[in-house]
């Protein structure tokens, strides 16, 4: 096996950004140790001022990582920006904290991306803990309609349309097929590609960068492709409805939304907004109407997670989420 210091340039560069998760960086770089193989590669892992004590686990543990230690929390583009340019690897994946690889998934990708035609970005099928598929490992592009009839249940109901853009997740099959869109949990891409569609947008504070990312390989000409004989397990995508916080959930729609006005302009992205606003009261008055229905324990769980959920989405559409402005750019 490769340590990713033998060698320059390096195949791979693997990176890491951690933030209040040490422990799973831990299993993380063991499970890249442990399964993969035939490849001369480095592991960059970047702390966002989580001071976790991440980097005298890794000298413990796993000495050759390359560790950064950032004395601000850049979010998640900027840090991962921040290690390309310490990374030597001609192809670079990028990986969250939260995931164990199985198997020889990241030779699998390595392997796609030098093979797969006019090829972009490749991605794993991401795993929940319990070993179901998490349905955001590939998605379309976001739009308003995507967006205001996204639901678990239109998902699961009509897997086919193209308003999700998650097909191929419901194939049998094992050979790569084209995404738009890839989760930035494990997304592997070409260190010359990387640099010509600008690296990681820095528009966002977490989340959308790696639709954004998708979006400019796409607009480059290049394909995205899902790789399902590739296979990840990613703890985080796996939360539950009733642990989801509502800084996580607000910050994907102002995500969603800076996207939104920067590919389609910014009367679509005030569509989108308002678009939100309606979907939210409609939202809420149907929890509202279900609530005597619901049984008590019920009540205290999952509706009222729900409920919370929509009226931060109320808010976030009436530009009323004040700690946001801390987030934004100029003009925004």
């Amino acid at each position: 096996m490769g340590t990713g210091f033998m060698k320059d340039p390096l195949e791979l560069s693997i990176i890491i950004v951690n933030w209040n998760s040490a422990e799973f960086v831990r299993r993380c770089v063991r499970s890249v140790r442990e399964q993969t193989t035939g490849l001369d590669y480095e592991i960059l892992v970047v702390d966002n001022a989580s001071f976790d004590g991440c980097e005298k686990m890794l000298k413990e543990h796993d000495p050759e990582v390359k560790y950064i230690q950032s004395d601000q929390n850049l979010g998640f583009a900027r840090a991962n920006n921040l290690a390309f340019e310490a990374s030597r690897g001609a192809s670079l994946l990028f990986l969250n904290p939260d995931t164990e690889i199985v198997g020889p998934a990241v030779v699998r990708l390595a392997r796609a991306l030098r093979q797969l035609p006019g090829v972009g970005a490749v991605g794993a099928r991401l795993l929940n803990g319990d070993g179901t598929t998490q349905t955001s490992c590939i998605q379309s592009f976001p739009t308003i309609m995507n967006q205001v009839l996204d639901s678990e249940y239109l998902r699961k109901k009509w897997p086919g349309s193209p308003l999700w853009g998650v097909a191929a997740l419901y194939r049998a099959q094992s050979n790569p097929e084209e995404a738009e869109a890839i989760s930035g949990a494990c997304v592997m891409v070409r260190r010359d590609v990387f640099q010509r569609v600008g690296r990681f947008s820095e528009d966002y504070f977490m989340y959308t960068e790696d639709i954004d990312l998708c979006y400019k390989l796409w607009r480059l000409g290049c394909k995205n492709y899902y790789v399902p004989d590739a296979t990840v397990i990613h703890f985080g995508g796996g939360s539950s409805l009733a642990a989801a916080s509502n800084f996580s959930t607000v910050m994907t729609r102002e995500s969603i939304w800076r996207f939104l006005r920067k590919t389609r302009g910014h009367v679509y992205g005030l569509g989108y907004r308002v678009s939100m606003l309606v979907s939210s009261f409609v939202r809420l008055a149907f929890l509202v109407t279900l609530f005597p229905a619901q049984p008590a324990s019920r009540r205290r769980s999952s509706w009222n997670a729900s409920f919370r959920k929509w009226q931060a989405i109320l808010r976030w559409s009436m530009n009323r989420e004040e700690w946001l402005r801390q987030y934004r750019g100029p003009g925004l």
